[in-house]
C-alpha cells in the first residue's frame, strides 16, 4: 500500500483543484481527484488518480473512502457562477450545500474526519468595512454566497457533534496559472476578468467590457483583490498540515490585502501582452461592491502562510502563459 497519506480532492480536475493536486503530490501526499468532469477536465489530472463521480452519489463515494482512506478530503467541487445562482437557486442549494452534507454524512460512515472547504468571500455580501476580516458581518446577496455560507454552519455543527474538524477558506479573487504554463483556468463560459482581458489580447474576444466606470473608487471601476492560485493552493496546503497537527474547526480569508482597480488590472495586461486591449463601458452590474478586499492577517498569523505571487503583473504574466499555450495561433503576434 502507498506509504505517502492520501487526500481525497473533491473538483479536482477543475482550475484550483487541479493545482492544489499538482501541490499534494509535489509535497509528498497521494491526490485521489473526484470530479463528475461537468466543468473539470479530465486532462487536467495529469495522470493522478482520478474517480469521476458525484460528491454526493454515496455508494460512489463510499467505495471511493474505503479503497482509498485517506486523511482528508479538500472540497472544490461547487457550482460558483453569481448570476446563474439568482435566476437558478436550487441547482446552487443541491450542489453546493445538499451534496456536500452527502460528502460529509459519507466521511463520517468511514471515520474520514479532517475536511477543507472553499468558501467564499461571497459570505460577506456588501462591506461594512475594508479590508475585511473574518468576523466582518456575513449578509449574502445571492443563492452562491447563501449556500457557502450554510455549509460554513453546517461544519461547526458536524464539528461539535461529531468532532469533524474543518477549516473554510474564503477566497477573494483567484487568478494566474501555473508557473511552468502546463495548468491554468478554462472555464465555459468565462466569467473572470484576468481570463477575459487576455482573450482580448490573443484574439479571441474583441474587447473588454467594465461595468460601471462611477463607483466612488479613485479611478471609478471597481477594486479586487487579485491572489494568485499557487497562493491559495499553499494555504491549503498549511490547513492540511494544521489540521494533521490538530487544528480546530475554523475559518479564513484568503487574499493578498491588495486592491486593484479593472482599469488597473486592463493596464498591467496592456504591458504584458503588448496589446492595446479595446475597452467597452457597460452600465454595472447589480449586487457588485465597489470594493472587496482582504484582511488575511490570521491566515498569516495562524498558518504562516506568505503569498509568493502578490505582483499583479506576475499573475498576469503566468495567466497570459496559459492563454497562449491554449490558442497559440492567435496568441503568436
Amino acid at each position: 500500500m502507498n506509504q505517502s497519506p492520501n487526500v481525497v480532492v473533491a473538483g479536482g480536475a477543475g482550475y484550483i483543484g487541479s493545482h492544489m493536486v499538482r501541490l499534494l503530490r509535489d509535497s509528498g501526499y497521494t491526490p485521489v481527484v473526484v470530479d463528475n468532469l461537468a466543468t473539470g477536465h479530465r486532462d487536467a489530472v495529469q495522470g493522478e488518480i482520478l474517480q469521476v463521480g458525484d460528491i454526493g452519489d454515496r455508494s460512489f463515494m463510499a467505495g471511493v473512502l474505503r479503497e482509498y482512506q485517506p486523511q482528508c478530503v479538500m472540497h472544490f467541487a461547487a457550482s460558483s457562477l453569481v448570476g446563474e445562482s439568482m435566476t437558478n437557486p436550487s441547482k446552487y442549494w443541491r450542489n453546493n450545500l445538499v451534496q456536500t452534507l452527502n460528502l460529509l454524512d459519507c466521511m463520517l460512515e468511514h471515520d474520514v474526519r479532517q475536511f477543507i472547504f472553499s468558501s467564499t468571500a461571497a459570505t460577506f455580501g456588501n462591506p461594512v468595512k475594508v479590508p475585511i476580516p473574518e468576523d466582518h458581518p456575513t449578509q449574502p446577496i445571492n443563492p452562491y454566497g447563501h449556500s457557502k455560507l450554510a455549509v460554513e454552519y453546517a461544519l461547526k455543527d458536524y464539528d461539535t457533534a461529531h468532532g469533524l474538524r474543518s477549516i473554510a477558506l474564503r477566497y477573494f479573487n483567484a487568478a494566474g496559472a501555473h508557473p511552468d504554463g502546463s495548468i491554468g483556468e478554462r472555464h465555459e463560459p468565462e466569467t473572470h476578468l484576468i481570463p477575459l482581458v487576455l482573450q482580448v489580447a490573443s484574439g479571441r474576444r474583441e474587447f473588454i467590457s467594465r461595468y460601471g466606470s462611477n463607483h466612488g473608487t479613485p479611478d471609478g471601476s471597481c477594486i479586487r483583490d487579485y491572489i494568485h492560485v499557487q497562493d491559495l493552493c499553499a494555504a491549503h496546503l498549511l490547513a492540511l498540515k494544521a489540521l494533521q497537527a490538530g487544528a480546530k474547526t475554523t475559518v479564513y480569508n484568503l487574499g493578498n490585502g491588495l486592491g486593484h482597480s479593472v482599469n488597473e488590472v486592463i493596464e498591467a495586461a496592456r504591458r504584458v501582452t503588448g496589446h492595446p486591449i479595446p475597452l467597452r463601458d457597460d452600465p454595472p452590474r447589480a449586487g457588485d461592491p465597489p470594493v472587496l478586499v482582504a484582511d488575511a492577517a490570521r491566515a498569516r498569523a495562524d498558518l504562516g502562510w506568505k503569498p509568493q505571487y502578490e505582483d499583479l503583473q506576475a499573475i498576469i504574466a503566468h495567466a497570459w502563459q496559459w492563454e497562449r499555450k491554449l490558442h497559440p495561433a492567435v496568441g503568436a503576434s
